[in-house]
């Protein structure tokens, strides 16, 4: 990872962003060339740039990680302006301890036999760049930045974006 302290601070910042975001639309690719994304939920979002969800370990999705490990996480909270796109690389894992760790009683409608279902997988997906868009989400002082900028031919302040290389 990166050490500038910059980066640690965005990354942080990142993470605030969309550890209540419940769903991130996953995308990766298929062996002819074309992106695939569907919903995901987030188990776990570190700190340190890791990102793990369940999967079924023999599903389309773990194919195609196998043959093209890089994928694209697309956050929104419209209600807060809050917009993420994280990229990085994903490895389909069985890992036993992380599994027991990361569990939720809901996932047994995804795995029937619980935690030792032999489909149930997960995917750790570890950024290697990701942007946010922080907008302000107050409509008063988003329409006060369009009035501005109709006014004086200024960009309203569409509020903080940065862009991160890990």
């Amino acid at each position: 990872m990166n050490n500038d302290p910059n980066t640690k601070k965005n990354l942080e910042k990142l993470v605030e962003l969309i550890k209540d975001i419940d769903v991130a639309m996953m995308t990766t690719m298929d062996d002819d060339g074309c992106l695939r994304s569907r919903p995901m939920r987030a188990m776990e979002t570190k700190a340190d740039g890791e990102i793990w969800f369940f999967t079924g370990y023999e599903s389309g999705k773990s194919h195609e990680i196998a043959h093209d490990s890089h994928v694209n996480l697309s956050y929104s909270k419209p209600s807060d302006e809050h917009y993420v796109s994280v990229s990085g690389k994903a490895r389909v894992l069985r890992d036993k301890q992380k599994i027991e760790e990361l569990w939720n009683p809901l996932m047994k409608t995804w795995f029937p036999q619980g935690k030792d279902d032999p489909n149930v997988g997960l995917i750790k997906v570890t950024i290697d760049k990701a942007e946010y868009w922080d907008a302000p989400n107050s409509a008063v002082i988003h329409l006060y930045g369009v009035v501005k900028a109709a006014l004086t031919g200024e960009r309203p302040d569409a509020g903080e974006n940065k862009k991160i290389n890990l």
